[in-house]
């Protein structure tokens, strides 16, 4: 497509002034700025309808980036992640915003989270930086104004890039200090399995959050920062700080214990999203997890397909094969058991589990019940029988949080009592009381964890069409939910994601899956090793429909979790591949 002028576009705008808005299509194309060049790669056709997709590019010798700022994976994540977030400020400082019908007006570019993640709205390289955002072109009712849209590229457009864009514009120093916190954050994670640690809460830090709809941290005045008990205090050395010293959790099985209200699950909340590195002044800047860390929960009401939670329940009443486990309508304790599989299937080597929101049967059967019903009668095998043989056959450490049973200070290594939101190291007081007060109940879990089978996704499972023609039909909404063709996924439960456009992705990167590497034969942790292989490498825009902004790289047990939500997926296993009856 041969590149057009600045007077180009301006006069095509001038020509369709009043029409009806479809002619609007006639200003797609690439048109070349002073100081960068824009690329209209999608217009909307009508105002009601999504922006249109815009791409600014501007080459490095105008923008002036060092290329120390991107010179590893990490730094230019965090350094895309600044940029991105100057750029939507400076959207909000300069667009006059809504003028006329519909979406009329708006510039927009995907909305950052407290997280620094990997997004498709900002890309770097040694040649050129890239912002790729929407426009709500301008109308009266269904009539092109030309006026209000010439305001937007001529003014509005080039003073945000300008802003944005050009190392000149920045806070160098705060752009250093954003890259710096991210990347001293990633030593510490790369660093945590050689201390035998699992997870990192340096001191000082600032768990609490605003409200449970704000995930910025409380006001400092009101919070109590996290101070780590003498005896968990370990310190790292990363690159741009002398020192963090902190609480280190160590492998194996952790239990955090206290009162109601004192932080627990503050605590735990703050670990699951230990997984992402977080901006500066968010208060968890170096509250640490392992990359494979994941929450646990019970789900009622879930589909689960062709899953084995025999390691937790067998001997149904109905008498089901639990090696292969599929439902419609999980219970508390099924899907809970599932969703440790899932995630031990695709590599999971940390969970974390509260109490609240788990199934109390799922999680103890004490002596009196066992005394009532006897093993033979209960299908389930509690998690507190389980856990141990996880850690030791697995090597997947558990942190728990629990308020309400002492009977798993027979199974922690470790114990952190949290008293009003400070942490004490407990550990030996409950090793006392755990030989001061025997249990009267017996051990239900074997020798063994049990094996974890590796399903293989059928091609036919995915079906993203709707309506004639089979139209491809893949959107979001809100956090939580993908539609997939006519099937909703829900994924409520799903508590690391913290961006739509983390869910946005996750929809996208199915539908690539099951058209370029779900073949019948490839399991589904050897298809997202896979996914996760080209999205670090240089195929992420060919894995998604078109060059947009409007992704965020989801990690693989987000979209494991999707996958096996979905209504239609169904499965085989490894061992099986001829049928789906079961085999063993």
């Amino acid at each position: 497509m041969p590149i057009k002028s600045v007077e180009d576009l301006n006069s095509i705008l001038k020509r369709i002034d009043g029409r009806g808005y479809k002619a609007y299509k006639d200003i797609k194309g690439q048109y070349k700025f002073e100081k960068f060049e824009l690329y209209i790669e999608h217009v909307q056709p009508d105002p009601y309808a999504s922006p249109s997709k815009v791409r600014a590019r501007v080459k490095q010798k105008i923008a002036g980036f060092p290329s120390s700022l991107f010179k590893n994976r990490i730094r230019k994540i965090a350094f895309e992640d600044y940029l991105a977030r100057t750029f939507y400020w400076n959207i909000k400082q300069i667009s006059k915003g809504h003028r006329g019908s519909g979406k009329s007006g708006f510039i927009n570019i995907l909305p950052c989270s407290q997280q620094i993640l990997e997004r498709t709205s900002i890309s770097i390289n040694e040649d050129a930086v890239e912002a790729r955002f929407t426009m709500g072109l301008p109308a009266k009712g269904r009539r092109i104004l030309s006026k209000e849209a010439s305001e937007m590229f001529f003014k509005e457009i080039p003073y945000i890039i300008e802003s944005s864009l050009f190392y000149k514009s920045l806070k160098s120093e705060e752009l250093n200090n954003h890259i710096e916190v991210a990347e001293d954050a990633e030593y510490i994670r790369e660093h945590l399995k050689e201390k035998n640690l699992v997870a990192f809460v340096a001191n000082d830090s600032c768990l609490p959050r605003a409200s449970g709809v704000d995930d910025r941290p409380l006001r400092k005045e009101r919070a109590i920062l996290f101070k780590s008990p003498p005896s968990l205090e370990v310190s790292f050395h990363p690159p741009h700080k002398k020192e963090i010293k902190g609480m280190g959790i160590p492998e194996g099985i952790t239990l955090i214990a206290g009162g109601g209200y004192h932080g627990k699950s503050t605590l735990l909340n703050a670990l699951a999203v230990g997984c992402y590195n977080h901006i500066p002044e968010d208060g968890r800047e170096f509250v640490v997890s392992s990359p494979d860390t994941v929450k646990i929960r019970a789900e009622d009401g879930r589909f689960v397909e062709n899953t084995d939670i025999f390691p937790f329940i067998h001997n149904l009443p109905s008498g089901e094969d639990t090696h292969f486990f599929s439902t419609l309508n999980a219970s508390g304790s099924t899907s809970q058991a599932s969703n440790i599989i899932e995630a031990l299937e695709v590599g999971a080597k940390v969970l974390l589990i509260d109490e609240d929101t788990s199934a109390t049967n799922f999680m103890i059967r004490d002596g009196r019940m066992q005394e009532l019903v006897a093993k033979e009668k209960e299908p389930i095998t509690p998690l507190i029988d389980k856990i141990r043989l996880l850690y030791k056959d697995l090597k997947v450490s558990t942190i728990l949080v629990m308020g309400g049973s002492g009977d798993y200070f027979d199974v922690a290594d470790t114990v952190i009592l949290m008293d009003t939101y400070k942490p004490v190291d407990v550990s030996e007081r409950a090793k006392s009381i755990s030989k001061s007060y025997k249990l009267h109940r017996s051990f239900e879990g074997g020798n063994k964890f049990g094996i974890i089978e590796h399903r293989i996704p059928l091609p036919e499972s995915f079906r993203p069409y709707r309506g004639r023609g089979d139209k491809v039909k893949i959107k979001s909404r809100g956090i939580s939910e993908i539609y997939f063709g006519y099937e909703k996924i829900d994924l409520s439960s799903v508590e690391q994601l913290v961006e739509e456009g983390q869910t946005r992705g996750i929809g996208e990167l199915i539908y690539y899956a099951a058209t370029e590497i779900f073949d019948g034969k490839i399991t589904l942790k050897e298809a997202l090793e896979l996914i996760e292989k080209r999205l670090r490498g240089n195929l992420p825009d060919s894995m998604f429909p078109f060059s947009s902004g409007e992704y965020a790289i989801p990690r693989k047990y987000e979209i494991a979790a999707a996958i096996n939500r979905l209504n239609t997926l169904r499965c085989k296993d490894k061992h099986r591949f001829g049928s789906l009856d079961p085999v063993r």
